[in-house]
């Protein structure tokens, strides 16, 4: 049966965590030190990973990526693109990777069975690769994007983080590599993962932005025979990471820049941009700048509303399923799996998740998730 949410919408495609820990400490994602880490013992193995997926893909779930932290660190993952690849219902598999170790493995991961590749590039300019990623250098992740293209992992797809002052001067040389390359570069807005719950300055925010308000659905429909106390709430962690740690609250919001901003940046430099269709594209808005091969795609899940059309669920490294990004609550898998859960109790909570989802995030309303990093939440 597929999974239908609340409100219609088909969800068909599941982000699997492999990992929490990273190589790099992103100044958007992960303090220098680095965020808390799950035991190991709490991580799921690749045995339990596989099961989950096919358990997904009974439900109909037609579509998976990998994600961490960063997924290559994980050993042998290879085997376990090999083992989600032959899994009947699994038409797209592909995966999120920062592409420092992705030279070494790139073709393995293809003859493994993995279709695509999206790598989170902030900058080309190796200067500035390491006070933006603090770890690893521009060349390593170069040469993984070009061994990414040799293995046949397109569509290629850069994921830009754009931040006002640090990057955005950068836009156009992003925009240039499409000119003459068959690459997919994507904007994506600073999202606000550890911005303060309750801070009512996220509404003056939002109206710099443009978000305009629109009418909230407040609950949420239980699967049958279930309780409130089996969708956990986490619990506010407090706080938010200082700036010598980690961007905090006020400093991600001095940094944002809207995708719409940047589009008119592009436009005044190459002319108007027409729509383009890219395979498998998500949420990003794709347009092609005139006879360019690639494409400039934008995720504004801040200032345009893009969680009508969201078909997605997320599987954190510990067992977690998450319907939402940008929401505290999650169902626990983990504890299912090693206690005799059948496929069916599993089947069940799936859609015990999905009855969860939420129409869209209310960030504007001074909520986000605050019980994880972006590297514990899979991205």
């Amino acid at each position: 049966m597929p999974l239908i949410d609340s409100f219609n919408r088909t969800i068909d495609y599941l982000r699997v965590s492999v990992t929490d820990r990273c190589n790099f400490r992103c100044i958007y994602c992960m303090p220098e030190e680095g965020a808390a880490i799950a035991p190991k013992k709490d991580l799921l193995t690749y045995e339990e990973i596989v099961r989950v997926v096919r358990v997904a893909a009974d439900c109909g779930v037609t579509k998976v990526r990998i994600t961490g932290g960063e997924p290559l660190v994980r050993k042998d993952i290879v085997e376990l693109i090999s083992q989600i690849g032959s899994i009947d219902g699994i038409r797209d598999l592909s995966m999120t990777t920062n592409g420092f170790l992705l030279d070494q493995v790139a073709e393995k991961l293809a003859q493994g069975g993995l279709h695509r590749i999206n790598i989170s590039l902030d900058t080309l300019r190796p200067e500035r690769f390491a006070p933006i990623a603090r770890r690893g250098e521009l060349a390593s992740v170069l040469a993984g994007i070009d061994a990414a293209r040799a293995a046949g992992l397109t569509p290629i797809k850069l994921n830009v983080v754009a931040m006002r002052g640090v990057n955005d001067d950068e836009v156009l040389d992003f925009c240039r590599l499409t000119l003459n390359e068959d690459v997919d570069v994507r904007f994506i807005e600073l999202m606000p993962i550890s911005w303060s719950t309750g801070d009512d300055s996220m509404r003056d925010f939002y109206a710099l932005s443009g978000k305009s308000d629109s009418s909230r659905v407040s609950t949420l429909t239980l699967y049958p025979n279930r309780t409130e106390a089996s969708f956990n709430r986490l619990m506010d962690t407090g706080g938010v990471m200082a700036t010598d740690r980690m961007l905090d609250a006020s400093a991600m919001r001095k940094l944002f820049i809207s995708a719409s901003e940047m589009r008119q940046g592009i436009e005044r430099e190459f002319g108007p941009m027409q729509a383009a269709e890219v395979v498998t594209n998500g949420p990003a808005k794709s347009f092609r700048i005139d006879g360019a091969i690639g494409t400039v795609g934008f995720i504004s899940q801040i200032s345009s509303d893009i969680c009508a059309n969201c078909n997605r669920l997320r599987l954190t490294a510990d067992g977690h399923l998450r319907p939402c990004l940008m929401a505290d609550g999650e169902v626990d898998l983990r504890g299912p799996l090693r206690s005799g859960a059948t496929d069916r109790d599993i089947a069940d909570l799936f859609d015990l998740t999905v009855l969860h989802k939420p129409f869209e995030h209310r960030l504007e309303d001074g909520h986000a998730p605050r019980s994880r990093h972006m590297s514990q939440l899979g991205g």
